[in-house]
């Protein structure tokens, strides 16, 4: 079988997941920081990430 090429927008998309992560390891820093607004930011950036990741999911040869 053939490995699936990943595309820039994969990459992309783990990266900003990856931003997600360290966020969440900060969170309590960015909240006095940016108060609500640190929540926002991270779901945001976690929907995203998401976004990319999940756009190169389109194979016309897998059954619905």
């Amino acid at each position: 079988m053939q490995e699936p090429e990943h595309g820039p927008n994969f990459v992309m998309g783990n990266i900003i997941l990856t931003v997600c992560v360290v966020m969440l390891l900060y969170m309590g820093s960015l909240w006095e920081y940016l108060g609500a607004g640190a929540l926002v930011l991270w779901m945001v950036l976690a929907g995203v990430g998401m976004y990319f990741i999940m756009g190169q999911k389109s194979n016309p040869n897998l059954p619905d």
